[in-house]
């Protein structure tokens, strides 16, 4: 159902059967977990969040990393602010 490589490839799949004995597979919660190291980024004017995370990973569609290293639920609200400082979590097997 996702690709591989997703934040969501991992995570468990429920069923919920609905009054009319439908079921619905539906993802359970994704537990962020707490990156163990980070380095990191100061946010310049008019960056943009892909491409910190083709910066540090080569690969913009990673940039969901950044987000739960900073607790973010708004992608666009990371590189709002020029001069914001960003935790860039390592990745275990990446070598920047």
């Amino acid at each position: 159902m996702f690709a591989r490589g997703s934040r969501y490839a991992t995570v468990a799949t429920a069923v919920y059967v609905d009054a009319s004995g439908q079921a619905l597979p539906y993802k359970l919660l994704r537990v962020i977990p707490n990156p163990p190291a980070h380095q990191s980024h100061v946010v310049a004017q008019g960056e943009r969040l892909d491409l910190i995370a083709h910066r540090y990973y080569r690969d913009p569609e990673q940039f969901w990393r950044i987000c739960d290293a900073n607790r973010a639920l708004r992608p666009d609200d990371l590189t709002a602010e020029p001069g914001r400082g960003l935790a860039i979590p390592l990745v275990q097997g990446y070598v920047p």
